[in-house]
């Protein structure tokens, strides 16, 4: 686990395998996302095949327009093989499975980049629920780690993306629409 801060700093850029939103193997990386000017909401979790893991994955899913809309590209990673990954979205949502998705799934194989991004559970070989919002500039703008029994917020993805994209101050509460402080 990484003592450094990271927030603020360049994201540890990173290339994976990945399961495309149309089934097909391919690649995901921040470089192509920073090219292409979007912002990268990345996300860990840690194992396929799990109870957890597919509520929070089907929900960014289903809101999968939301991000879209604000220039973002989803990513989800975890430490299994895209085989596995593949094998999980090809199997129902009411069998467990994830059914279509409409952002990759990556596979964190080695582990470098939950490593690299202080969410490795070393002993176990598996991640800790983290979620990443990276500038179109590369710049890592907000990171929360939570434990694995806890699955994350979509409302609060989108909210604190869009407060980030607002290029202000966004007070507590702050919801899309309202204003930013003026000091």
């Amino acid at each position: 686990m990484t003592d450094k801060r990271m927030v603020g700093k360049q994201a540890p850029r990173f290339e994976m395998d990945a399961v495309l939103p149309n089934k097909e193997f391919g690649k995901v990386s921040l470089e192509e996302n920073m090219k292409e000017d979007k912002w990268t909401v990345l996300f860990f979790y840690p194992m396929d095949f799990t109870f957890v893991c597919p509520t929070e994955i089907t929900s960014l899913s289903d809101r999968f327009d939301e991000f879209e809309d604000l220039d973002a590209e989803v990513i989800g990673v975890s430490t299994d093989t895209v085989h596995t990954h593949k094998a999980w979205i090809n199997t129902s949502r009411d069998e467990n499975g994830l059914g279509d998705l409409a952002y990759p799934l990556a596979a964190d194989t080695n582990h470098t980049v939950a490593r690299d991004y202080g969410v490795l559970i070393e002993e176990e070989g598996i991640a800790l629920r983290g979620l990443f919002i990276i500038s179109p500039e590369g710049e890592l703008m907000y990171s929360v780690v939570n434990h694995n029994n806890i699955g994350r917020d979509v409302d609060e993805t989108l909210r604190v993306l869009q407060a980030l994209q607002t290029g202000g101050l966004c007070p507590a509460n702050w919801k899309p629409g309202q204003e930013t402080l003026n000091v």
